[in-house]
């Protein structure tokens, strides 16, 4: 696999999966969108390497940047501080594509899995 499915400067957005097992990309960027910074290369699968599995074929891994506040609402640093985070190609759609899966999950009592209020 190439590096060639995003460019820098790109939007894209993580998928939202409850996979059981080793899982390399962080709960809290799912259902969101950040830019591609750029590629890192591509890596034997490291959620295939956790189970003694060869890993191949490698996947392309890209640096997202992503704004602070729209990861963790209660944020309280400047405005436009950002993180980037490494994240493997299965794990990215382009932004504008309408996932059947983008919202982040809801409990029965109206929660998101990370404890956050849903406004309805």
């Amino acid at each position: 696999m190439s590096g060639d499915r995003f460019r820098p400067g790109e939007r894209v957005r993580v998928r939202v999966a409850d996979t059981l097992g080793h899982v390399r990309t962080p709960h809290y960027t799912r259902g969101h969108s950040g830019v591609v910074e750029s590629y890192a290369g591509a890596f034997p699968n490291p959620e295939e390497l956790a189970y003694g599995r060869s890993g191949e074929p490698a996947v392309p891994l890209w640096r997202v940047r992503f704004e602070q506040k729209r990861l963790w609402p209660d944020y309280s640093g400047r405005p436009q501080d950002t993180i980037v985070v490494d994240i493997y190609e299965h794990w990215l759609e382009p932004a504008e594509t309408k996932s059947r899966r983008t919202a982040r999950p809801k409990n029965d009592k109206g929660m998101t899995r990370r404890g956050g209020k849903v406004k309805r």
